[in-house]
């Protein structure tokens, strides 16, 4: 999938979301978890990428 589809997908699954959810407040709230979803997301990545660059095999694991 090129970057241009990976939009227009995100773009066409906000529409379809927004069509479903006809409350203002309602779809803030789903918004916001969405925004949280991704946020959480890219913490695991980051992790993640800093753990596999240091070669720790513990990396994440809390210290006993």
């Amino acid at each position: 999938m090129t970057s241009t589809e990976l939009i227009v997908s995100i773009t066409a699954a906000a529409a379809a979301i927004a069509a479903d959810i006809p409350d203002n407040a309602q779809l803030a709230v789903a918004a916001a978890a969405f925004v949280q979803l991704g946020d959480t997301l890219a913490v695991i990545a980051a992790q993640r990428d800093l753990c596999g660059t240091q070669g720790d095999t513990k990396c994440g694991e809390q210290q006993k």
